[in-house]
């Protein structure tokens, strides 16, 4: 009876120990395999994970091919050969408050006549001319109108669009200025000439070019996409050229000054914003983030 007894003792302890073991090994195997299987695998390189992660990222967004020109203009029903042209009024309201906004900077602690003294006495000065003071400036009061908006597929990329617009305005802008040619042959300060000068636009109008393209990415920077305008060539430019040199006979108005400063604005215009030359724009990323996240007072009330 007392063999029995301690028999059964010691499988019951045994069956016992048995048991707890079992699932403390269980639980072991659970832990290492599954929860630190990550945290326990040998060290990789790091450029080899990398690339992986980069591979596993990149699968989890569904493919897509480029959208052509033909299914942007489908998909939002707009018809290149039936869509009347638009007026653009929403935009000539936008244009004119930024404008507005502009000018009231320039206004503010003479902020335009310091930019404009730097430009006119930089560093490039030829030795014959004396310091250019500004005596008139007049940055208008008018807006720009754009209006016959139409979306077109681009000439040289039939597989983008570029939307074509008029663009028309009507003011007087004027830089006025007075310097002094210095005559320095056969002795310095031979002789000193005034020169007073002012140039006034009044008209302005052509039809501007607008179109978005993607810059290709490189080895050290990302895709991008840039904004590019240009004027067609039979823009209309209308100047008021006014002149007065000489210090006792003056002469006032002279039309041969008057047409070289006109062309020389031309020229400047046409070499960088007349077809087939175009300024290009890199547009900045419009993902929304935190640090541009800003909250208007009046959201407060509600």
């Amino acid at each position: 009876m007392t063999r029995y007894l301690l028999y059964c003792s010691f499988t019951f302890t045994q069956g016992l120990v048995l048991g707890q073991l079992s699932v403390v090994i269980i639980l072991f195997t659970f832990i290492r395999f599954f929860v630190f299987a990550n945290g326990t695998e040998p060290s990789r390189d790091t450029s080899t994970m990398s690339a992986r992660q980069k591979k596993k990222q990149s699968s989890i967004l569904r493919p897509s091919p480029p959208v052509p020109a033909r299914s942007i203009l489908s998909r939002t029903y707009y018809n290149v050969e039936t869509h009347p042209a638009e007026s653009l009024d929403w935009l000539n309201v936008l244009v004119a408050q930024t404008i507005s906004q502009f000018r009231e900077d320039a206004r503010m602690n003479n902020n335009i006549l310091h930019t404009l003294d730097k430009i006119l006495n930089g560093d490039s000065l030829p030795s014959f001319m004396d310091t250019v003071h500004v005596i008139e400036l007049d940055i208008g009061e008018e807006f720009p109108i754009f209006s016959n908006c139409k979306i077109y597929p681009c000439e040289d990329d039939p597989g983008s669009l570029e939307a074509r617009l008029d663009v028309d305005l009507a003011d007087s802008i004027t830089l006025g200025v007075e310097t002094r040619l210095l005559l320095n042959y056969p002795a310095p300060l031979m002789a000193i000439l005034p020169v007073s000068l002012s140039v006034s636009i009044v008209r302005f109008s052509g039809q501007l070019t607008i179109s978005f393209k993607t810059i290709p990415p490189t080895n050290s920077t990302e895709r991008k996409t840039s904004m590019t305008f240009s004027f067609a060539p039979d823009y209309r430019l209308e100047f008021a050229v006014k002149s007065l040199v000489g210090s006792r006979s003056r002469l006032q108005n002279l039309p041969k000054i008057a047409q070289l400063v006109e062309s020389r604005i031309r020229k400047w215009f046409t070499e960088r914003c007349v077809q087939p030359r175009f300024q290009e724009i890199t547009m900045p990323s419009i993902w929304p983030r935190r640090k541009n996240t800003r909250e208007s007072f009046s959201s407060s009330r509600y």
